[in-house]
This record gives structure tokens, sequence and C-alpha cells, in this order.
């Protein structure tokens, strides 16, 4: 599920925590860097949850209004479109996605139930929710692209729901872009058949991946007289000090690559940086950050200090 990108700006995020502690201590806060890796994967699961928590809802909203007393030939014979949705029965009938969200005690919907119904409500507002449930019979790519519609334009926007998981975990807050990103990808290839692959995806790609998180983080805190010397006399309109923290720590973290990870191209570095760059600092970042790591690359290869191997050297 994480790509590089993620790890990186959870590098980052962590070598900017460190820097700003007033005891750092660095296997303290590389616990913290796996921790908060791992929480991405708790916000993946229950946000898948809060389909099958609102299809529950919307299934008791209908029966207590056929019960009514005086109800109307609508709520007697209600559509069950939506709580009969074959794509979050999937979700809802997997066990290996119950058995996490049990192992995880993921059962936050069941204790918080009102933003359940906060999307619920938002939800019987819309329009094509309407459309929708006029549908007498629908196919399984028509639940499915209901569903990602519902995900993109009422859950993923909502700021209730958004400043809930602030509260919940503060490390949700960075993560929430990212794991709606991957859930959006997610729901365009769900199935019965890859159901549990999806569901509950590797976090990592693969070993590598974990490892080159710590190292990337290591590498940039115990070598930090090394890589601020790299920076120094590059920025000639800028003492060190004036330069924003977070462009400092992006900085250090690919003059460290260039260095010490030999497997990753140059230019794939760079470009990575740049992306995160503009999206975790200043305006103007992209092209400072840009500026400063291609003069220290031109300078690493006439010196010789490029050790880069296969796609490396790209």
């Amino acid at each position: 599920m994480l790509t590089r990108r993620h790890i990186r700006v959870k590098v980052l995020q962590s070598v900017y925590a460190y820097n700003q502690s007033e005891n750092p201590k660095i296997d303290t806060q590389e616990k913290f860097l796996l921790y908060s890796i791992d929480q991405m994967l708790d916000l993946y699961l229950l946000l898948l949850q809060l389909f099958v928590a609102l299809q529950e809802q919307a299934d008791n909203y209908l029966l207590i209004s056929q019960k009514k007393h005086l109800a109307t030939v609508s709520e007697k014979n209600p559509s069950r479109v939506f709580v009969d949705n074959k794509l979050i029965q999937v979700i809802a009938n997997n066990t290996t996605f119950s058995d996490v969200i049990k192992k995880k005690n993921l059962n936050y919907w069941s204790l918080d139930g009102e933003y359940v119904n906060i999307i619920l409500k938002e939800l019987r507002q819309l329009e094509w929710y309407e459309t929708y449930l006029s549908i007498k019979e629908t196919t399984f790519k028509e639940d499915q692209d209901f569903v990602t519609k519902v995900f993109k334009e009422v859950i993923a926007p909502n700021d209730k729901l958004y400043d809930y998981l602030e509260d919940k975990r503060l490390t949700w807050v960075d993560d929430f872009p990212i794991v709606n990103t991957a859930i959006v990808k997610m729901l365009g290839k769900l199935s019965e058949k890859n159901a549990s692959s999806l569901l509950v995806p590797n976090l990592y790609k693969n070993d590598e991946d974990r490892e080159y998180a710590l190292q990337l983080f290591r590498k940039v805190i115990l070598n930090e007289d090394k890589l601020n010397a790299q920076i120094e006399g590059k920025t000639p309109n800028w003492d060190q000090d004036r330069i924003a923290d977070v462009d400092l720590i992006i900085l250090k973290m690919g003059i460290a690559e260039f260095l010490y990870f030999p497997s990753i191209p140059v230019r794939a570095t760079i470009n990575e940086y740049l992306e995160v760059s503009k999206e975790y600092s200043t305006p103007k970042s992209s092209i400072f950050v840009n500026g400063i790591l291609d003069k220290i690359v031109k300078e690493f290869e006439e010196e010789g200090k490029l050790n880069k191997i296969g796609r490396g050297l790209q």
C-alpha cells in the first residue's frame, strides 16, 4: 500500500520531530516512525468499515420507518438498493477484513455512531443518492461506482469526520490524503475474488521498503554534520539558519540518498523530493530544493562521490 514517497514523508516528519525534541532519542523516534506508518493501515481499515456501518445504520433506519404508526407508502415499501449494495456486502462479509477489525479493536463506529449518522444525513440530501435508490435492480458495477462516489464526494471531504479522526490519532492528519487515494484506487478493483488481499493489504511492498524507512531516518540523523557540510556554500543568498526547517531536512534526505542508497537513481531522488517539497513546504521550496540538489549532484559527479549501481546511474 505504501509507496516510497509515503515513506519519505513519514521519515521527514520523524526527523522534524526528532530535531524539535528537547531530549531527542534516536531509538524512541525510530519506534514512533514505525508506529506512525502502521497507523496508516488502521485508518485505511476504519474508513472501509465506515461503509459497513453506513449500510447497517441505513437498514436499521428502514426498519424503524416501517414500524411507524402512520408510515407512508414509501416508508412501508422502501428501496433496499443501498442496504443491499453488493460491493459493501463484499466488505462486510469478508472474514479476513472482519477479523482484523476485531483484532485491532477498530469498532469505533459502534461507539461513535453519530458520525455515521452525519454522513448518512448528508447522503440523503443528495439528488444522485435518490436517483440511485430509484434503480430497481443494480449491477455490481453500478454499486461499485456509487460507493466510490460516496467516498470521494461525501466521506473524504467531510470536515466533521476529519476533525473526529484528528482527535482520535494525530498521525492520521497527514495520512488522510494518502489513504483516501489508496481507497479510491482499491474500490475500483474490488471483487469477491480479490477481497482479502485488497481489503487488508500489506503495508509495505516488501521488507526492503521497511528497512529503507529505518535506514533513511538513521542516515539523516547520524550524519547530521556531514550533510550540513554539503549544503554550506550552496546557498549564497541564504544562511542555513534562514532556510526553512522542512526544506533543510528535505535537502539532507536527498543528499543522504545520493551518498548512501546506491540503488536509487539520482533523478528519482530529486523528482520525489520536489514533489514532497511542493506538498509539505513553502510555494517556492521546490525551485530552491531542485537548484541545490542539482548543484550537489554535479559536484558529487565531478568528485566521484556518487556510488550508484544499475538503474541508480540514471
